[in-house]
């Protein structure tokens, strides 16, 4: 699979509707700019300091829909007579295989677009395109790691229907303290 996807998300009585769609260069100012928080710095494993920085990770996120196993959406929030939209958040599908039962999740929303419930509309987008898209190729279940202090991801998760499975023991470097597993399978 590596033919693009563009996937919609409806406004809600408080928030517009977001647009799913893979990650350009034109979002390149966009993506510096938001990493300029120190929180989702605290929470990627990825720097973003520079828009050479910024250009790298947008091909790394091209390069995976060209393999067919990692398939970044940069999110934007719709806004009438605006054509590209404002970026708030990114979500991904990784790990993603053929015959392979599982794939991960992730996802980081936007400083300016917190508590506006970004991350779970996103992800609940990129959920049900994951299992229709892969659900023929044997995917039955969808994981969502987080650091066990990192509260807001577990709140994202379950507002997104993904069950706590878990805590898995720290892997430092990339994972220093305990985790939380929670899965969503296709038919939950």
């Amino acid at each position: 699979m590596n033919s693009a996807a563009t996937l919609h998300a409806v406004p809600t009585p408080s928030a517009p509707a977001l647009v799913l769609r893979p990650w350009c260069a034109e979002d390149v100012d966009a993506l510096v700019g938001a990493f300029q928080d120190s929180a989702l710095r605290h929470w990627t494993s990825t720097p973003v300091e520079n828009d050479a920085d910024g250009a790298r990770w947008v091909r790394d996120q091209q390069r995976g829909w060209v393999a067919g196993n990692r398939f970044g959406f940069a999110v934007l929030e719709a806004q009438p007579d605006v054509a590209h939209g404002q970026l708030v958040g990114n979500v991904v599908l990784k790990e993603v295989a053929s015959g392979k039962p599982s794939a991960e999740v992730g996802y980081w929303t936007a400083a300016h677009a917190r508590g506006r419930s970004v991350a779970p509309r996103a992800l609940e987008v990129l959920t049900y395109w994951a299992f229709d898209t892969f659900g023929a190729h044997g995917l039955e279940r969808l994981e969502l790691l987080h650091q066990e202090d990192n509260r807001a991801s577990c709140r994202v998760a379950q507002k997104s229907g993904y069950e706590f499975d878990r805590v898995l023991p720290a892997a430092p470097p990339s994972f220093p303290l305990d985790g939380h597993l929670h899965i969503r399978r296709t038919d939950s």
